[in-house]
């Protein structure tokens, strides 16, 4: 199982290269992960450590999705190592709040350029080794991109926008023997999400209007990416899974009052 994960150094990136080499080494076959950050770190080292003792063989990439020519030099690289590649998880992201009334020119593209451009570029680079090994891509958006979110800046723009090119490409790619596929996160503890989670009262409220009560934790997310990733969703392509604990679903049982019988 040759796969390339971006934004692989922490978080949900890190536990995705982690649970697919798990998954590939229960099923008798060798990982070989290609774990991409944006730049050489420890924690990058950890995950390939984690790898390599589950049995399988990690190499350690570098660069900004962000730049047009990096894509293209991330898949060239792992393809050179491994002779090709079965899958693309595509988990580079960046988040700005802001107003989209006082946002930049320059914030707005460099959203775009992270958390769309970039996942676009690696596909299309990957689309030839995942056309001969008949493969899948995963892209990771976010709840934010099912729905509206005042003051998230550009990146609900981006992530809906990511999802639409996911299931283009799904439609483009299905005659290929590729599948792609969407995992949307809800409210999760990440690093990027740590600060927040570490005012307790802040905490709390939130799981309060989750229906399954907690926060969401790297390892639910990367369960569904090697799910989507892996021969138990051979059949499954274009779709879009929100993994929130319930909560996107749960919009209207916040309204006051019960729903009655009677007028």
């Amino acid at each position: 199982m040759r796969v390339l994960v971006s934004g692989g150094s922490r978080g949900i990136g890190a536990a995705v290269c982690i649970r697919i080499a798990q998954a590939a080494a229960s099923r008798g076959e060798r990982p070989q992960i290609a774990i991409c950050g944006h730049g050489l770190s420890q924690q990058q080292e950890d995950v390939a450590h984690s790898v390599r003792a589950i049995g399988g063989q990690a190499i350690l990439l570098s660069g900004d999705v962000g730049e047009p020519e990096v894509p293209a030099a991330l898949v060239a690289a792992a393809v050179a190592e491994f002779g090709g590649l079965d899958g693309l998880v595509a988990n580079s992201g960046i988040a700005s709040p802001g107003s989209l009334s006082e946002l930049s020119v320059a914030d707005w593209d460099h959203m775009l350029a992270v958390n769309l451009r970039g996942p676009w570029l690696l596909a299309k680079s990957c689309y030839p080794y995942l056309k001969e090994s008949r493969g899948a891509a995963c892209f990771v958006s976010s709840m934010s991109g099912q729905l509206p979110h005042a003051g998230s800046g550009a990146y609900s723009p981006a992530k809906a926008a990511l999802t639409m090119l996911a299931q283009t490409l799904a439609l483009e790619w299905a005659a290929d023997g590729i599948r792609v596929n969407v995992i949307s996160p809800g409210m999760t503890r990440t690093p990027m999400t740590e600060k927040m989670y570490a005012n307790a009262t802040l905490k709390k409220a939130r799981e309060d209007i989750i229906p399954l009560s907690r926060i969401g934790e790297p390892e639910d997310v990367a369960n569904a990416i090697e799910f989507l990733m892996g021969p138990n969703a051979a059949f499954v392509t274009g779709q879009d899974l929100c993994v929130d604990g319930g909560f996107s679903k749960s919009i209207l049982s916040h309204i006051p009052g019960r729903p009655s019988s009677q007028s």
